[in-house]
């Protein structure tokens, strides 16, 4: 009997939980230059939804497994690999699918990562610490003691700007919308943790005493990043990542012709894409530095095996969560059958 693996599949877009199966697939086999990865642990992210809604820029060809982040281990490879040890812990590229207990994958598209940083913590690397990492460092040379500003403080990138910036010695104005999460991001770093309300301008101007601001992270819009733009120093750059709002960008033509303020985007897909392998290389060295040493660590509600998708994503689809939600594969049969051939 052939073996397999099961996989979260859609083969049409809808509300995920109408639209996704459980399904048996044949255990894949690497070519000679892939790998066959068994999956150990892989978040559910906003985007991940947002694409099985068919709300995503990239739409994958039906029917599709989602999953855009994850992380595995290697139990076999092909026979042109040469860089890439079976037992190595890697995480899996963007565009794979990672709700799954098995994948192959070209050999040259992982990233090894130390195993002294738990799975589900490994997991979660690539797209929040990543973007935060890129954010602080490719748009404005901050230095010791700089601030940036940011709304969407408690998102799993905002707490990842958070804890970068304390050990590079950046200080963060976080703005919630929650009060409960100002005493919660404080104790996690947040030098300043302010509600996003007609009062931040002057709460900002008081907790940092009236330091200029020249990086503010936007993962809002609508009047929360209006908020933001009125607050920043002349010639500040304002990066947004997010609409979390559903709202549009609209500034006053003053705030342009008067501060001169620039306004950009970023999008760690593309940046992943156009990255070299030695750039990619780089910014995880730090990361993984980071984790290893519990510098850098999401939260996490709960766990959940495949077999419980449904109520795994309806949880993630809630607000007010205490953390992630993530899948925990436990496809133990996998790598076994590899280990008798």
């Amino acid at each position: 009997m052939s073996e397999s693996i099961k996989a979260i599949v859609y083969h049409a877009h809808g509300k995920p939980e109408e639209v996704l199966r459980l399904e048996e697939q044949p255990l894949p086999q690497p070519a000679l230059d892939e790998a066959l990865v068994r999956m150990l642990a892989a978040p559910i992210n906003p985007a991940d939804l947002n694409a099985i809604e068919g709300k995503y820029p990239i739409r994958p060809e039906l029917p599709a497994t989602p999953g855009m982040e994850g992380v595995g281990v290697v139990v076999e490879i092909g026979d042109r690999v040469r860089d890439l040890a079976i037992g190595t812990r890697v995480i899996l590229p963007h565009n794979l699918g990672t709700w799954r207990e098995a994948c192959v994958v070209p050999a040259a598209r992982l990233v090894a990562v130390p195993n002294e940083i738990e799975p589900a913590q490994a997991a979660m690397l690539k797209i929040n610490p990543l973007t935060a990492w890129r954010m602080l460092h490719d748009f404005v040379a901050l230095q010791p003691g700089d601030w940036v500003i940011q709304n969407a403080a408690n998102s799993a990138a905002g707490r990842a700007v958070i804890q970068i910036s304390r050990e590079l010695d950046y200080r963060t104005v976080n703005v919630v919308r929650r009060a409960e999460l100002i005493e919660e991001l404080r104790t996690e770093g947040g030098d300043a943790v302010l509600l996003d309300d007609d009062n931040l301008r002057a709460a900002t101007a008081g907790a940092t005493a009236g330091a200029p601001i020249r990086l503010a992270l936007n993962a809002v819009g609508g009047e929360s990043a209006l908020r933001l733009a009125k607050i920043v120093a002349p010639e500040a750059t304002i990066v947004t990542y997010g609409a979390m709002s559903l709202r549009p960008l609209t500034l006053p033509n003053g705030l342009l012709i008067f501060k001169n303020l620039h306004f950009t985007g970023f999008w760690i897909n593309k940046w992943y894409d156009q990255a070299t392998p030695a750039a990619r290389q780089e910014a995880f060295a730090r990361i993984f530095d980071f984790a290893r040493r519990g510098l850098l660590q999401s939260k996490i509600e709960r766990t959940y095996p495949l077999g419980e998708f449904h109520a795994a994503v309806a949880r993630a689809a809630e607000g007010m969560r205490a953390g992630k939600i993530i899948f925990r594969m436990e496809a133990k049969n996998v790598g076994v059958a590899f280990a008798r051939r």
